[in-house]
């Protein structure tokens, strides 16, 4: 009966081995198909992960970001943009824009973002730069501005061109700019949407548009993006709210994502992938950024940090730190935090409250992790005796104190030395 009973519980113990607590194991990098990506903390720029990230790549239609960022900054949405013969008619992705059409900036920024409309972006090229190439100068020109600067633009719309790349890193800058735009950020994060067009035409446009319809079918007026992250079902993604999508044979599948969890958001960027491993490269770079990172603040605003003394000021100045900073740390912990201060060289009265005169540097294991502005508490007013005039009248002062001294002197002495006669008789 004992060998029995020793028989049954080896067999469970196989069969149901004893329940141990889970040990949490951190996760692990993510496997990823395409050539260039990155993973970016949308608010405060820190790269999370990253493979061949500045190695210079075609952008394919993601170049419609810088497109759409430079158009929004240089245009209002009602503006009217008129379609050329030659915008009508570029190779590639377009949406029957016919030539005289006019629409308003908003609507052609919907075409461009959703729909990947090269005719619209050539459009706009033209009505902001004159010309694809003067527009395409604007783009370089703002990419320099954000940092990206391995990128050149030749075109708006992503057509192959050997001197029209960019990197995995650069276009996480450009996304980031472009979310920070809330009428970007609006259009980007929209899955459809309706716009008319043949209100905006004239009776010629109109007349010869009526023409085309009755061959090649009714005019397109529903636009639906091309981010399935967007549109649920199997590729879509949790919290996802933009941005873009680009194919070109040369280019391989390309995405600029955006996706927003638990009030963080990150920005993904997949270059030169296949197929539909875009989508879960994409996805598993967002998971990686989110599961294995974690946000720790750092710094807050209205922290005294230090003193310093001022030149010629009547005390010193108090310093305090200007704003908020976190650090996404992988979840395993978080090392040891060092603190310097870096101070303005020359710091002289008079200084007004909130004045910036250095920055608090911070660090972990000898790596720099980012700055804080330090500014002053309040005013330090210069101090009196620092001003030329008052040494001036103090040294006047001086002098006339010490000749009045003198002449009491010689006069004292004058009357020991000459007592006064007495000339009565």
């Amino acid at each position: 009966m004992f060998r029995k009973i020793i028989i049954i519980y080896t067999v469970i113990l196989f069969i149901f081995p004893i329940a141990n607590p889970a040990v949490a194991q951190p996760p692990t990098e993510p496997v990823i198909e395409g050539t260039a990506v990155l993973v970016m903390d949308a608010e405060n720029g820190q790269v999370l992960y990253g493979k061949e990230a500045k190695q210079k790549m075609y952008p394919a239609s993601t170049t419609k970001i810088m497109t759409a960022l430079v158009a929004l900054e240089k245009s209002s949405l009602d503006e009217m943009v008129e379609v050329s013969q030659q915008a009508s008619s570029v190779d590639g992705s377009r949406v029957g824009l016919q030539p005289g059409e006019k629409l308003p900036m908003e609507h052609m920024l919907y075409m461009l973002l959703l729909t990947s409309a090269n005719d619209s972006a050539e459009a706009i090229a033209e009505h902001l730069g004159g010309s694809v190439d003067g527009f395409a100068k604007m783009m370089n020109q703002r990419a320099r501005e954000l940092g990206a600067r391995n990128t050149n633009f030749t075109n708006p719309h992503g057509l192959p061109d050997p001197d029209h790349y960019t990197t995995a890193r650069d276009l996480a800058l450009i996304g980031r700019a472009a979310m920070q735009n809330e009428t970007f950020r609006r259009i980007a994060g929209t899955v459809n949407i309706k716009l008319e067009r043949k209100k905006y035409m004239s009776p010629e446009v109109l007349q010869s548009v009526e023409k085309l319809e009755q061959i090649h079918g009714p005019l397109q007026e529903d636009f639906y993006t091309h981010n399935r992250l967007l549109t649920g079902g199997y590729y879509g993604y949790q919290g996802a709210n933009g941005i873009k999508t680009g194919y070109t044979v040369d280019a391989g599948q390309c995405i600029v994502a955006s996706a927003r969890r638990a009030g963080r958001e990150l920005i993904a960027v997949v270059l030169c992938s296949q197929g539909a491993n875009l989508w879960s490269d994409v996805a598993a770079l967002l998971d990686y950024g989110f599961q294995a990172f974690a946000p720790v603040e750092l710094m807050t605003p209205r922290q005294m940090i230090t003193d310093t003394p001022v030149k010629n000021g009547s005390e010193k100045a108090v310093l305090e730190t200007a704003g908020y900073f976190y650090y996404n740390f992988p979840v395993e912990g978080k090392p040891e935090i060092t603190r310097r201060v870096e101070l303005a060289e020359n710091i002289e009265a008079p200084l007004e409250a909130g004045e910036h005169l250095g920055e608090l540097v911070l660090e972990a294991q000898g790596r720099e992790l980012g700055r804080v502005n330090l500014v002053t508490v309040s005013a330090v007013p210069r101090s009196t005796t620092s001003y030329p005039w008052v040494w001036l009248l103090g040294g006047i002062t001086i002098l006339l104190i010490l000749s009045w001294f003198n002449v009491r002197r010689r006069r004292n002495r004058s009357r020991l030395t000459y007592p006064k006669r007495d000339y009565r008789r």
